[in-house]
């Protein structure tokens, strides 16, 4: 009877784990997730910061993407070789933040709302295209520097 390694000891699952570490411990890859959580935070809290928690179908949506944003931002570090395809969920979440006074029930699109949710949904919605620029960055790099030959341009 012959046994198998398992899946962890693959060469291509260390060196993808690596790719993603090495991703992740850069500058760039820390200041990405730590604006990220910020702006997950503050989208969470922005009802009562920015004066329109009176307005309660927006301010359980923004609470509600908010936390989301932040736990989806805020997993990076500790679990990227796993969560690094939610950075285009935060994508999805930035976008639903500027659109969202003008879809939600009710009557909520003040001008403080308006200003606050363009602003916030921009700035998250860029975080979440540099996460997966910079995820994308690391496999393109990692697939040329796996190989030592030329990359799949080459090919």
């Amino acid at each position: 009877m012959t046994t198998h390694p398992s899946i962890e000891q693959h060469p291509d699952l260390a060196e993808m784990r690596s790719r993603f570490e090495r991703a992740t411990s850069t500058p760039r890859g820390q200041a990405i997730e730590t604006l990220g959580l910020l702006t997950g935070l503050y989208l969470a809290a922005s009802p009562w910061i920015a004066g329109f928690s009176g307005l309660t179908a927006l301010a359980v949506c923004n609470l509600i993407t908010g936390v989301a944003y932040a736990l989806c931002m805020g997993g990076f570090t500790s679990a990227y070789e796993r969560t690094h395809a939610m950075a285009w969920a935060a994508c999805a979440i930035g976008a639903w933040t500027i659109v969202s006074p003008w879809v939600v029930a009710g009557n909520v699109d003040t001008t403080r709302s308006v200003v606050n949710n363009i602003i916030v949904g921009a700035v998250a919605l860029l975080l979440g295209l540099a996460m997966a620029a910079a995820a994308m960055a690391e496999r393109r790099s990692g697939r040329t520097r796996g190989r030592g030959g030329p990359g799949p341009a080459m090919e």
